[in-house]
């Protein structure tokens, strides 16, 4: 059970019987004697920290390390902890913090299918509009549900409707026209396969705006074969071969800037069969091309133009048009742990445009920092560029970053902001194989030369505390880094000497 803060005694309403107004006094400050923690405590736990940051792989970086006593508010522990510090992914952080306290726990996203036009028989000719809301889960494979495009399409279908003629517009409005962040590497965008970089943040987005390609082998010497789905979206120029070696897939993806044109060089093994997938440049696009390859699927004749609603003359007009179908998403506590868990920089960036009234970086930047100054944080030196952690133009202060965790911590969305961070050991998490066994929730960090942890602890002693480790430009090998990191928070951890 926690105990009655004793600013709580404060709110009581006046006793005017001085012997009960002395006793409120006198247990008023025997209760706040008793959240302070022992100054003899918090040394032996500078101690313990000290050591590890003095460690031959610790002084190869530059370390900032923050520890508050949630009870108390006692500082434990800080070391540079007001030096503004690339947090990598630790900055999903301030992403979920700001969704959570803009948002709230049961938020969902909608996305809805409009039609402005007439029927005639069993034909649609008009404009058949998808309206976007920002959502990542739709027909995500991260929380997977029934794709609503491919459902829409068979319900069409099944209402008699054989024929579409007309526009096929996108409306991706409520986020700018600005799909990447500032800081992010540009390999991120021409040179890599993976969606855990540098996917395109879009208000309409599809499978999480990345597209599967199925590469097999053939015979020795001739091209593996490559399929899409859906196919014929990426303009693909296949330059692979096919080797008569048993393993070994040297392939490289490159692809044109601010184009949907991949060319994959490279070699695959005999008898390869494998799925990767890169991410797309146009979300808007590839969603309206995939609800179209949908209704074809479904037996539907289409005769359409796919156009971006914002590059008409006109917006669509929704006090006319009627809305044939709705989907709403999971809720805002069920898409967190995506973000924090697994460290998903997809969900977050369309998170973290979505607490923006204009869908823009800067306004999400507005809106946290001004999360910031109600934690009682400074926000000198704050540089929020993106919702992932993949810009290195993102700078928090240790300091910064623990003092909002003390505020979440009871903040009304408490709950939901600890249950979306892993903990220790956790299966099918960034802490799957770190910390298991250990009393902690926290989010994890990596870039090149930048690692972090961050999130709640309960020390030896049953207190629970806020930390923030982050480390920047270290020269050690990474692996020892993250041990460095993980034996302060046992440092936490730690039961008290006896």
């Amino acid at each position: 059970m926690r105990t009655l803060p004793a600013s709580a005694a404060s709110r009581l309403a006046p006793v005017r019987r001085p012997w009960v107004y002395g006793l409120v006094l006198l247990l008023g400050g025997m209760l706040a004697a008793g959240l302070r923690s022992d100054p003899s405590t918090h040394a032996a736990l500078a101690d313990r920290i000290d050591a590890v940051l003095n460690t031959e792989e610790a002084r190869s970086g530059f370390w900032g390390v923050y520890v508050q006593d949630l009870e108390s508010g006692d500082v434990l522990y800080q070391h540079n902890p007001d030096k503004p510090l690339i947090p990598a992914s630790n900055q999903k952080l301030l992403t979920t913090a700001a969704a959570l306290d803009a948002l709230g726990r049961d938020y969902r996203y909608q996305t809805g299918l409009y039609f402005d036009g007439t029927v005639e028989g069993t034909v649609l000719r008009g404009d058949l509009i998808l309206r976007g809301s920002g959502d990542p889960t739709l027909s995500s494979t991260e929380i997977r549900g029934e794709d609503p495009l491919q459902a829409w399409a068979e319900e069409l279908a099944a209402l008699g409707i054989t024929r579409i003629e007309g526009r096929l517009l996108g409306d991706d409005s409520v986020f700018d026209d600005k799909p990447y962040a500032e800081g992010w590497d540009i390999d991120y965008l021409t040179s890599q396969s993976s969606r855990m970089l540098g996917v395109s943040a879009g208000g309409l987005a599809y499978r999480d705006n990345v597209i599967a390609l199925q590469i097999r082998s053939t015979q020795a010497g001739a091209r593996a074969e490559i399929n899409t789905l859906p196919e014929g979206y990426l303009d693909l120029r296949n330059q692979t071969t096919t080797s008569a070696r048993r393993r070994g897939f040297t392939t490289t993806i490159e692809r044109v800037l601010g184009t949907e044109t991949v060319r994959i060089r490279g070699s695959v093994p005999r008898s390869y069969r494998g799925t990767v997938e890169i991410p797309v440049t146009d979300p808007t696009a590839f969603t309206l091309y995939s609800f179209e390859h949908h209704l074809r699927e479904a037996g539907i004749e289409t005769d359409l133009t796919r156009h971006h609603a914002d590059d008409l003359d006109e917006r669509p007009r929704y006090d006319r048009a009627r809305l044939l179908f709705v989907h709403l998403s999971p809720t805002l506590a069920e898409i967190l742990p995506v973000i924090n868990k697994q460290s998903n920089n997809f969900y977050a960036e369309q998170v973290f445009r979505s607490i923006s009234p204009q869908g823009s970086a800067d306004g999400s930047e507005r809106r946290i920092k001004a999360l910031f100054t109600r934690a009682g944080a400074g926000t000198t030196g704050l540089s929020i560029r993106d919702g992932s952690g993949l810009s290195r133009k993102d700078f928090v202060t240790a300091e910064a970053l623990g003092k909002l965790l003390a505020y979440m911590y009871e903040h009304e969305e408490r709950e939901a902001f600890i249950a979306s961070l892993a903990r220790g050991g956790e299966p099918q998490t960034t802490l799957h194989y770190r910390l298991r066994d250990v009393p902690v929730r926290a989010k994890t960090g990596s870039l090149q030369y930048v690692r972090s942890l961050s999130g709640y602890a309960t020390t030896g002693s049953g207190r629970p505390v806020a930390f923030v480790v982050i480390v920047n430009n270290y020269t050690a090998p990474s692996y020892r880094i993250m041990r460095t990191i993980d034996e302060i928070v046992l440092s936490l951890t730690a039961a008290p000497a006896s």
